[in-house]
């Protein structure tokens, strides 16, 4: 965001949203962030966001509402991303969210409700270092390794990248989120090796890496249990981009 924008929104009303990583993964260690109400100008853009990639919708939201010069919605992490989306939904509709799921038992639709103030915060098992990355022994390969989490920005870029693989062709989803995810292989950082020791990876440190930084992951535990009419319990998840305010619709 330019700055003198950032320094002409901190007029308008706004109010504090803590951050589920606490700075710990960004250069500025910022904990919180201002950020602002929805207008009817954001009405506008979310009126008409059927068309818009989910994506985009997201950045270009939290791009205009959120106040700060030295921080882009692409460079923090998801789980951020997700506190300043449930603060707008909540101080625009109320955190009383209705979503439609299917009946296992009859297969048919039903609505349902929950609230967002009811979703539990996952606290990470294991504290980054002073620059936000862990250090692991992988169980299979034994070698030692440097994650990061990736930003917003990053997964996005990876998607729109897998998603140019059609037809025959399968797209290096896991490798290419590794090569992004592994900073250091035994002590080096040259990424002429952290290639070559991705491509060799045995799956069991790649499912190793990935659970390791799901669990790791500052964020909102989104996957909720419901009761179908059925009485039979329904996993949902829920999702953000312009479904997430429906209201609007």
């Amino acid at each position: 965001m330019d700055n003198n924008i950032a320094q002409e929104n901190l007029n308008l009303q706004h109010d504090i949203v803590k951050l589920h990583s606490e700075g710990k993964f960004y250069k500025n260690n910022k904990k919180s962030v201002k950020v602002g109400y929805l207008t009817a100008v954001d009405e506008n853009m979310l009126s008409s966001a059927a068309n818009m990639d989910g994506q985009q919708i997201i950045i270009n939201l939290v791009r205009s509402k959120m106040y700060e010069p030295d921080l882009r919605p692409e460079d923090m992490l998801e789980g951020d991303i997700e506190a300043i989306l449930v603060f707008l939904r909540n101080t625009s509709f109320g955190s009383e969210y209705k979503f439609t799921s299917i009946d296992p038992e009859t297969g048919k639709q039903f609505q349902t409700e929950i609230s967002l103030d009811e979703l539990v915060f996952r606290k990470p098992e294991v504290e980054p270092d002073s620059k936000g990355v862990f250090s692991v022994t992988l169980p299979k390969s034994g070698k030692n390794v440097k994650l990061k989490m990736l930003t917003f920005g990053e997964l996005n870029e990876l998607n729109r990248y897998n998603k140019t693989y059609i037809g025959s062709s399968y797209a290096p989803t896991v490798t290419n989120k590794l090569l992004r995810q592994i900073v250091e292989v035994d002590g080096s950082t040259e990424q002429s090796t952290i290639q070559d020791f991705v491509s060799k990876m045995p799956i069991m440190d790649s499912k190793f890496i990935s659970k390791f930084i799901s669990d790791n992951e500052p964020k909102l535990e989104l996957n909720r249990e419901v009761l179908a009419p059925s009485g039979k319990k329904v996993l949902v998840r829920i999702s953000f981009g312009a479904e997430f305010f429906r209201p609007f619709f």
